[in-house]
């Protein structure tokens, strides 16, 4: 700082004292704006000779300086001289031309320097739409007040059969799936083994799954492997439009676009299931919308089906009601509760993606923020473990006396759910997690998501009233609670708002698409009417395809290990039985007719 005040002349507390120096004379403004034509280095020498004469620095003077630089012609008569009278009309012609050029030169730069200030609202508006393509972002904006429905959109090829935001899109889409499929190796590797024997040629699939560039490599992977699909999107916020229009443009069926109404999320559902001279045999759902739906309206079809693929939690609990009352007409599998899908995406997917989508919608510093996570099954451990490690002071609200003890011996905090006070709550896995009774309780500001399927965990439907809206708002007592998801309105966190690893759903989409082949080629009485869990030699094949990454290699069983262990070389290695958590009782038929080795487009 001593530098500074020798160089300058003066001192910070001078800059902040009325300026007393006197006004400069004519001759120094001339000398500091200078006449066109004269040596600039010389009018820089005085001025700067002027300036060290000075005990503070004359701001007056520079600003002076800067407003010639800026300004083309002095309205007092010190710039330029005036073209004298019986100039050629030319010169006169020339100098306005002039005069303009550098107008619009400056208008530019400053319109440059503006948008340059703005970059991070920009960024900002970006991230809230990240699910999209930047050409989903910056799409005309006529065009995103028209609904879908409502336009007659065409292929390269000619093709109608879809409904989505803007086929133009489809390139860009189309680079996003090539990019997922570097990092989903499993599918890449199924299609190779599987595809010449074509082990789903004559299977019509419908699905309802999130429409992403993940989800778009599981069907063209299916298509690969001799599957006809129709697809729709099972949450109204998820659905990425570039990826969307680039299925289109490859001939698939879609009907989804991101920010469908309610109305438009079945009317997309019934186009993919009521088409003409279409009619599914294989259903693969997340969430369970999509059978409840062919159940409640298509009866005939449903009883038709030869196969249920289910992916969620919730989707999974609706199958064995629908079983426990004898009204499950159809085997399904239930991908949900395979060893695989819990300990991979379940966990790690979560884990690596709720920051993500917190980030980009809110900008929060997780540092020192008092967390509260309703449920500690395998959402909830990836959850917190990315919390704390960003510092965040987590606290856990559970029923179940196990995932309490496993809780309580990571180190994290026990609380009631009826005690929150905290900077943020997420919530997964139940109806009702988060009610309005814990609304009206919680600190002013709490932002609170969900991780969980469905929009029902929390209870938005209490706090809606005629005289809130929208929805991210919630006032009581001068109070506002936020709720985060107000682009989701309460709906999935990371797939709304954000996106997902591709690795992890990698082995996600591997173990759908087994799934699909083993009910489809199945002998008739091989499954009954019932739920079933993934055969365990499936999952440890899904593994064994994502080893390679890794650079991975498993060790080998001798004779005499493997005879005292009572199991195959090859496996499986571990009984059927065996599940990373608790199982749902109607789960007893899971061993039942498990022996897959002899399925040629497995091995």
């Amino acid at each position: 700082m001593a530098e500074e005040k020798t160089q300058t002349g003066g001192s910070w507390e001078d800059l902040s004292q009325p300026d007393d120096s006197p006004e400069p004379h004519v001759e120094d403004r001339d000398e500091l704006n200078g006449e066109p034509g004269e040596d600039e280095s010389t009018a820089a020498e005085e001025n700067t000779k002027d300036q060290q004469d000075k005990s503070s620095p004359d701001l007056l003077q520079m600003l002076k300086a800067a407003e010639s630089r800026w300004t083309p012609q002095d309205q007092d008569g010190d710039g330029p001289e005036a073209p004298r009278a019986g100039t050629d009309e030319l010169v006169t012609e020339a100098l306005k031309t002039d005069m303009q050029i550098q107008l619009t030169d400056q208008k530019q730069e400053f319109n440059k320097r503006q948008t340059k200030t703005g970059r991070r609202s920009l960024s900002r508006s970006i991230s809230q739409s990240s699910t999209d393509s930047y050409s989903s972002v910056c799409s005309d904006s006529s065009e995103d007040e028209t609904s879908p429905r409502g336009k007659d959109q065409k292929t390269s090829k000619g093709l109608t059969d879809f409904c989505i935001k803007n086929i133009k899109q489809a390139e860009f889409g189309r680079k996003e799936i090539e990019i997922a499929e570097q990092e989903m190796p499993a599918l890449m590797i199924l299609k190779k083994r599987a595809g010449g024997e074509k082990p789903l040629a004559g299977a019509k699939v419908v699905g309802c799954t999130h429409i992403t560039a993940q989800t778009a490599v599981l069907i063209e992977s299916l298509v690969a492997l001799g599957a006809q699909c129709r697809w729709s999107a099972c949450n109204i916020f998820s659905t990425q439009n570039a990826v969307a229009a680039a299925l289109a443009e490859a001939g698939t069926a879609v009907f989804a676009w991101r920010g469908e109404s309610e109305d438009d999320f079945w009317w997309c559902i019934d186009k993919c299931v009521g088409a003409r001279s279409w009619q599914p045999n294989m259903i693969l759902d997340d969430g369970g919308d999509l059978t409840h739906w062919i159940y409640k309206k298509y009866p005939s079809i449903f009883k038709r089906i030869r196969g249920i693929v289910e992916e969620s939690v919730t989707g999974v609990y609706r199958l064995y009601q629908l079983s426990k009352a004898s009204r499950l007409c159809v085997p399904a599998m239930n991908v949900n509760d395979s060893v695989t899908k819990q300990k991979f995406d379940n966990l790690y997917c979560c884990k690596e993606s709720i920051l993500d989508g917190l980030k980009r919608t809110t900008d929060v510093m997780f540092g020192g923020k008092q967390v509260v996570v309703c449920g500690y099954g395998e959402v909830g451990k990836g959850c917190c473990a990315a919390l704390k490690a960003l510092g965040a002071v987590v606290y856990v609200t559970e029923v179940d006396p196990i995932c309490a003890l496993q809780k309580n011996v990571t180190h994290t905090e026990n609380l009631l759910i009826c005690l929150l006070l905290f900077n943020l709550c997420i919530s997964a896995g139940n109806k009702n997690v988060v009610g309005r009774e814990h609304l009206d309780k919680m600190k002013n500001g709490c932002i609170v998501c969900n991780m969980g399927h469905s929009n029902t965990e929390i209870d938005l439907v209490k706090i809606q009233t005629p005289n809130t809206a929208p929805i991210h708002k919630h006032k009581h007592g001068g109070s506002t609670i936020i709720i985060f998801d107000f682009l989701s309105q309460g709906r999935l966190l990371n797939l709304s708002c954000s996106t997902v690893p591709s690795f992890v759903l990698s082995i996600t989409a591997t173990t759908q698409a087994l799934a699909l082949i083993e009910l489809f080629n199945a002998p008739e009485g091989r499954y009954k009417q019932d739920v079933y869990l993934l055969p365990k030699k499936m999952d440890e094949y899904v593994a064994s395809l994502h080893l390679a990454t890794f650079d991975a290699h498993l060790t080998e069983l001798t004779d005499d290990q493997a005879k005292y262990l009572g199991i195959s070389k090859h496996g499986p290695f571990k009984p059927n039985y065996y599940r990373c958590r608790q199982t749902s009782p109607h789960t007893q038929n899971a061993h039942k007719h498990t022996d897959v080795s002899n399925r040629k487009y497995f091995f």
